[in-house]
């Protein structure tokens, strides 16, 4: 109760004091608060604008992701296997033929299949092996922000699930 009446008496102390400013103020018409001062600054002119040159720099609301695939957008496909990117075939089958795999991919479209060997070029890639239930792909990572420029793509016959 004391700490109450206390925190009043020194409330009611700022107010008063307050109040003695602003009529002090009030009754001297000549003096002018500090916000006019600045208020009667000019406002900047054509001369001080802001103008931005945008001379040998990218423009920085552009993403730098998707940039490396828009020039493969715009750039006709080539035909068969080096048309095709590797995320977008899926294996299909595995043979054997003297001694050595080869897979068989199917495309989106599916209007047929590939056979594709050790060493085959995709658009971004190449198969570096082939075994009884899998294609191993070499992908070329075209991302600029990316440290690694390649990366493994494992294709597998049957899917993979992970017991919880």
């Amino acid at each position: 109760m004391i700490r109450v009446t206390r925190v009043l008496v020194v409330f009611a102390a700022v107010v008063a004091a307050l109040a003695a400013v602003v009529l002090a103020q009030a009754a001297r018409p000549d003096a002018r608060p500090a916000a006019s001062a600045s208020a009667q600054v000019p406002p900047p002119g054509p001369a001080d604008a802001f103008s931005y040159r945008p001379e040998g720099r990218r423009d920085p609301f552009i993403s730098l992701v998707s940039r490396g695939d828009d020039a493969k957008a715009s750039a006709p496909r080539k035909e068969g296997l080096a048309g095709l990117s590797a995320g977008e075939v899926v294996l299909k089958g595995v043979m054997q033929s003297r001694g050595t795999y080869l897979a068989i991919v199917q495309v989106p479209d599916g209007k047929r299949p590939y056979i594709v060997r050790v060493n085959d070029r995709f658009a971004d890639g190449v198969v570096k092996a082939i075994t009884a239930d899998s294609m191993l792909i070499l992908q070329e990572v075209n991302d600029p922000l990316s440290l690694t420029k390649q990366r493994e793509i494992r294709k597998s016959l049957r899917v993979v699930e992970e017991v919880k």
